[in-house]
């Protein structure tokens, strides 16, 4: 939605008032509790009267100076009650005093009634505070926002460990005077104006309620124009319908609200603030805000006769309603400046009552307890006697809960060994009849009941039927044939050990109004130990949360919810990670093509794990330089006529991504260019007597631009006046000739702060033989000027500094990094008490370590070599609300799991140390470069320009921008001169640009057999804890390979696991490619096919397969791209081989692929990739090895290379002829070049093929005296010699995203 601030008058206007209906903020700190009586205070429990809870004022030394509980309190807690709703604004502790008991972190509960509790927390979400650190000295908290209640209760959570409890406390504050209506759900009051209708152009009403049930119309109003307000709550959130002069609402019933908040039927205050200006409207709750424009035609509100509060009665029938009303209470409700309820009280005409309000709130009755255990929770009453006339029991309670499974109710029945358990079982409600035979009856209800709503469950036994119930669905029933009756105890939530055994996990949510046999259960007297038993309960309160709201998912991510815990689904996002914070996309066609992809489209994410998301662009890949192509929607050239500078013609170019996506890219690269191609005859760009412009293009912000080539703005003229080569030299270009021939104007726009052209005006075209034909091309752009953005520092004592690091939900940092120095920090960010820090702690260890406000923590990654060998290393640290992680080069990535309750953002306040710290020592001695925080790229060359001990840029070879390794190649500096590392690589050669190729035939094949059975991407470190969340984060694969045959149904690759999971590549009977995954043994596999024509053509096809959670992505050759979207999200589970060619095994495979794996593959296989692992590569350089197997004949091959040059060969002769092609005017013909280029083409395809037939004659022979030799000679000159590093590492792990590869 649209974020749009409301006008300035009306935000002032708010503001008075919500000062209005409260206390001045400015005098609102007086201590409350030092004037209160002794009966204003009590305790869970007190060893003595000395130690009494009406001791515990702050700074006070009566009794024994202070409150301590019992040592065997198992739930300790002290409650003042302020006589009155006050404004509390800050809350004061301090120990016993002369003692060593104090409390050293508490949470604070706070409630109208002294029954139904709520937790207060601060604005992260965290529920606990700070305390005392001694028994004397006094710590304040104030609270981020101030509370309206009578009673506070201080809950101890940590106390001093040598010493105990001891608490004295004060609460500030001040009076808090308010209206108060209460509605019974069947009243509503009636503000009726002084005229017939209302028409308002800003609207403020405000008001806070708390209610007793989910559904309820606070506010109404409508007009005969068909304008409508309603403000009501819906399934326990605010929903608003609003609408302004729309006329395509008026025919539809369909009204489409706006909803905010969450479980606001928990019978405790909730404030309520909508602003309107015009169509702009802010819509808050408690903290939560909405802001959109809303839908209609008009800027005013008419509403006829009447605004209804609390229901919308029927007109002429009183009592009758139209939505169910709003069963709570309501203070302090203001229309417009008009305090409603105060008219209401004072029995003025404007206001009319229906039903029965009353003017103060009602004490709520519905006294709920917390489940807290997923384990050992339990609640257990005794069995109610039989009923005299019916026999049997009837249960009856409600419940809410995020759980999609918990036991909720068991009980033993005569005769043993017969029970009946209630669970929720994948969100339904299941009864189940345990009986003294095999079979167990079942009865479910309802659907998705672990909605966080209230819902009503009865179990009634009293007739020879089990009857279940909820909520007003029909009943279900179990048959029985004699009358059931209870035994022992009745269980609800879990049961103790000694007594069951929980068939699931024991339920975790709230419960209330439990009746047995139509008798209320007191949980008072179970609390206070009169009645059964109980275990992790928490009476008096419902402590139920929303951990969707907000949503913490970043990027569109989905938000599921348990009760102790949220996990995000990623799918379709473009993202992964807890959160959704990291890109699965490259940011550059520059950072593609160092991962050896070749030309084609790709999604590309400019800005990473920033707020915009990922956007499709052609990645031109043919030339030395890396060009991205943005295109529009105006391909061809168009012819103008007709127009004039008073009527010009008007063309808006549309591209294929959005405006702050191409501002982006074009930040990013380095140099950025749009060709404008101007077709005249008698069309001129300037008038040539005034110099007017006749013709322009808008720049990106829509300004106004008349010159026509070139990189400098402002001047008017054309390219050939910059090229001194116009036609006619009196003119700046050939169109101001104003001939009556056809001439061309063509310049290339490179100015990258008006770039692109979003709008083409042309205005001479109306005259007789008139006309003009223009083009505009794509937007193109090379270069990733973050990719080699360094800077060297040479003094320890020196850094660069930046802003401080915003406080954000995730924060990544991503940079590179090579040193000789046995230490030093990469960067530090200091906060009063957060801070943030990455650095080298030794030569084998980096260390990442931060405190967001719940104690320091640190991540450590241990590497086998040297880190400071002098060569490129990649770090990448992220912290989230759900986990931290590092990663250091391909070294196994380590997890930490975040505080479920912990607090969510950094909250920093220095400026960002690069290189250094604040304190001046253990700076980093060394380079860094491609420093990248939350998706910005920091330019250190800049920063390093004017900084002492640090320089621009990184002497060496594998520091420059030019690719010296190629295709995932490593660069390894050397003494005089540099290596390339292909051992991660599926290519060979010294820059690892060899196609690495194998010739099959029908009985081929090569199988690598894994090390030790693992899972693909989980690899989580023994150090971190373990982190239970859905696999959808981390599945992935990357397979990349290329292929020749002419021979189907073939077997091109296939991964098996231990758990009999697989993926196929096969080719089918007609030649089309299908790709298999089977990723759950108890579904059918998926299938796809991304093109249906024959690719056993003998033609040479490279195919890119990648997989994201459910996405899968593939690429065959350059033009055919395709998304999948999978039936399961899991991960590959212990990965047994991989298998290029024929397949031996095949038991649990389908027909089609094992027919195809008997088949095999005959031709040519090059450059395959998996993962990390270069799998022929590692055929060919491992034959020995155990753990690779090869059957049948496998020849080294250059065949791939072969096709690529031919391939690479005619796409430049049609690159050469599009390009010609684009040169003419509509209509010209290009039937000659087309001639050339065939001919050329034809030729250089006749020669290379005469070439590689002898070339292949010539290695067969070759190959056959090898094999009549008694000693085959070493693997190792079968390719190219690899760098003296070059190991067999196909075990490493691989980080999530794959940029560590290039350098």
């Amino acid at each position: 939605m649209d974020l749009l601030p409301l006008n300035l008058h009306l935000l002032l206007l708010v503001r008075i008032f919500s000062v209005s209906c409260g206390a001045s903020h400015h005098s609102c700190n007086n201590p409350l509790v030092s004037t209160l009586p002794q009966s204003s205070f009590q305790s869970s429990s007190q060893p003595s009267q000395s130690y009494g809870a009406h001791n515990a004022k702050l700074n006070r030394g009566d009794g024994a100076g202070g409150w301590s509980p019992m040592v065997t309190d198992p739930e300790p807690w002290l409650q003042v009650d302020l006589r009155d709703r006050m404004e509390v604004t800050a809350v004061a502790t301090q120990g016993r005093y002369d003692s060593s008991d104090w409390v050293s972190r508490y949470m604070l509960l706070y409630s109208d009634t002294g029954q139904a509790w709520k937790q207060l927390r601060q604005d992260d979400s965290v529920g606990r505070f700070e305390g005392n650190v001694n028994a004397d000295a006094v710590v304040h908290r104030k609270l981020t926002h101030s509370l309206r209640t009578r009673f506070l209760r201080f809950v101890p959570l940590e106390w001093n460990p040598s010493g105990w409890l001891g608490l004295r406390v004060e609460v500030y504050g001040c009076s808090y005077k308010s209206d108060v209506a209460d509605f019974d759900g069947r009243s509503s009051l009636l503000y009726q104006f002084n005229q017939k209708s209302m028409s308002t152009f800003k609207d403020v009403i405000s008001l806070r309620f708390k209610s007793r049930q989910a559904e309820g119309v606070l506010l109404h109003g409508e007009g005969q124009r068909g304008d409508y307000i309603t403000l009501e709550l819906h399934r326990g959130k605010l929903a608003l319908y609003l609408n302004l002069d729309e006329m395509r609402l008026k025919l539809s019933n369909s009204r489409v609200a706006v909803t905010v908040g969450s479980l606001l039927d928990d019978q405790h205050w909730h404030s309520v603030v909508l602003e309107r200006f015009n169509r702009q409207v802010n819509l808050s709750v408690d903290s939560h805000t909405q802001h959109f424009i809303t839908r209609g035609d008009g800027d005013s509100l008419e509403v006829d006769y009447e605004l209804s509060f609390g229901g919308i009665p029927l007109p002429g029938k009183p009592g009758n309603f139209l939505r169910k009303n709003f069963h709570g209470c309501i203070e302090n409700l203001y229309y417009n400046g008009i305090n409603i309820i105060d008219l209401a009280k004072r029995r003025k005409p404007q206001i009319y009552t229906v039903g029965n309000v009353t003017f103060s709130c009602s004490r709520p009755q519905l006294v709920s307890c917390t489940f807290l255990s997923s384990s050992s929770s339990f609640l257990s009453l005794p069995a109610a006697a039989p009923s005299a006339i019916m026999g049997g029991f009837c249960v009856r309670f409600q419940f809410r809960t995020w759980n999609s499974d918990g036991l909720l109710f068991t009980t033993w029945l005569s005769p043993e060994p017969q029970r009946l358990v209630l669970q929720i079982r994948n969100s339904q409600l299941l009864l189940t009849f345990y009986g003294s035979g095999q079979q167990r009856p079942e009865a479910s209800a309802g659907h998705k009941v672990n909605d966080g709503l209230w819902h009503t469950v009865s179990l009634d036994t009293r007739s020879l039927q089990i009857i279940l119930t909820l909520d007003n669905e029909p009943a279900s029933s179990i048959e029985q044939w004699e009358q059931l009756e209870a035994r022992g105890s009745f269980f609800f939530g879990g049961c103790a050990t000694s007594g069951c055994q929980n068939p699931t996990v024991a339920f975790q949510g709230c419960v209330r109004l439990i009746t047995i046999n139509d008798q209320p259960v007191n949980l008072n007297n179970v609390q206070q130990g009169h009645l059964g038993n109980y275990n992790e309960l928490q009476f008096d309160t419902c402590n139920i949360r929303d951990r969707c709201l907000p949503n913490l998912c970043e990027h569109g991510g989905r938000c599921w919810q348990s009760w102790s815990s949220f996990s995000c689904d990623c799918s379709g996002t473009g993202y992964s990670g807890a959160t959704c914070h990291t890109s699965i996309y490259e940011p550059s066609c520059v950072a593609y093509k160092l991962l050896g992809s070749s030309s084609g489209f790709y999604s590309i994410d400019p800005d990473g794990s920033g707020p915009l998301g990922p956007t499709l662009v052609y990645c031109n890949m043919t030339e030395e330089r890396v060009w991205t192509v943005v295109s529009h929607n105006v391909t061809t050239p168009v012819r103008v006529q007709g127009s004039s500078v008073l009527k010009p013609y008007t063309m808006t170019l549309n591209y294929s991504t959005s405006a702050e996506q191409l501002r982006a890219l074009i930040s990013r690269s380095e140099q950025c260019q749009q060709e404008v191609v101007y077709h005249c005859r008698k069309s001129r760009l300037f008038n040539t007597k005034d110099g007017r412009p006749l013709s322009w293009w808008l720049d990106h912000r829509g300004e106004r631009r008349t010159y026509w080539g070139g990189f400098l703005p402002g001047v008017q003229q054309c390219s050939c006046s910059l090229e001194e080569n116009c036609v006619d030299m009196n003119h700046f270009c050939n169109c101001d000739a104003d001939a009556t021939t056809w001439a061309t104007d063509r310049g290339v726009l490179s100015y990258k702060d008006h770039l692109p052209v979003s709008h083409v005006v042309i205005g001479d075209t109306n005259r007789t033989g008139s006309e003009a034909v223009y083009h505009v091309g794509p937007l193109r752009c090379y270069g990733d000027k973050s990719i080699w953005n360094a800077a060297s520092f040479y003094q320890e004592s020196s850094s660069l500094l930046f802003p401080s690091l915003r406080a954000e939900l995730a924060s990544d940092i991503a940079f590179y990094f090579k040193t000789s120095a046995p230490s030093g920090v990469f960067l530090e960010n200091l906060g009063h008490r957060n801070f943030i820090r990455v650095e080298l702690t030794s030569p084998l260890m980096v260390t990442f370590s931060f405190d967001v406000g719940d104690g320091p923590v640190t991540l450590v990654v241990k590497s086998h070599l040297p880190l400071n060998d002098r060569q490129w290393h990649y770090v990448r640290a992220e912290c989230s609300v759900k986990e931290a992680s590092l990663q250091v080069d391909q070294l196994p990535l380590r997890f930490l799991e975040a505080p479920t309750d912990g607090h969510q953002r950094l909250r920093l306040n220095t400026q960002l140390f690069v290189g250094g710290t604040a304190s001046q020592g253990r700076g980093f001695l060394g380079c860094i470069r491609t420093l990248i925080i939350n998706g910005v790229s920091y330019d250190l060359e800049e920063k390093a320009m004017v900084t002492v001990g640090v320089s621009s840029g990184c002497p060496g070879y594998c520091s420059g921008s030019s690719s010296l390794c190629h295709n995932r190649g490593r660069c390894i500096e050397k003494s005089s001169g540099y290596t390339c590392d292909c051992s991660q690589s599926a290519y060979g050669g010294p820059t690892c640009k060899e196609e690495v190729s194998v010739s099959f035939d029908r009985e081929s094949s090569v199988t690598f057999t894994f090390q030790e059975p693992f899972s693909v991407m989980q690899n989580r470190s023994s150090q971190a804890s373990s982190v239970s969340r859905g696999s959808s984060t981390r599945a992935r694969e990357d397979v990349a390979f290329s292929f020749i045959t002419s021979h189907s149904p073939a077997m091109l690759l296939s991964v098996s696991t231990f758990s009999q999971q697989y993926i196929a590549v096969i080719l089918a009977h007609n030649g089309s490619l299908q790709i298999w995954y089977q990723l759950q043994t108890n579904r059918k596999p998926d299938v796809f096919s991304p093109v249906f024509s024959n690719m056993a053509d003998g033609r040479l096809h490279r195919v890119r397969i990648r997989r994201e959670a459910k996405d899968l992505y593939v690429q065959i050759d350059q033009d055919i791209r395709r998304k999948y979207t999978l039936s399961s999200d899991a991960e590959l589970i212990l990965i047994r081989s991989l298998t290029l060619g024929k397949v031996i095994r095949s038991d649990y495979l389908e027909e089609a692929v094992i027919q195809a794996g008997s088949k095999g593959f005959v031709g040519c296989l090059s450059s395959v990739q998996f993962n990390h692992m270069a799998p022929l590569k590692a055929a060919l350089l491992n034959r020995g090895s155990s753990l690779v197997s090869v059957r049948g004949q496998l020849v080294q091959s250059n065949c791939g290379s072969l096709a690529e040059s031919i391939t690479s060969h005619n796409l430049r002769d049609q690159s050469a002829a599009t390009n010609k092609e684009k040169d003419l005017p509509a209509g010209d013909s290009l039937n000659g070049v087309a001639l050339i280029a065939g001919a050329i083409t034809a030729a250089v395809f006749l020669s290379v093929f005469v070439l590689a037939v002898v070339t292949r004659l010539l290695y067969r022979r070759r190959t056959q005296r090898s094999s009549d030799g008694t000693k085959e000679p070493p693997q190792q000159q079968q390719l190219p010699p690899q760098s003296s590093r070059t190991e067999l590492h196909l075990h490493h792990s691989l980080r999530d995203n794959m940029k560590e590869y290039y350098i």
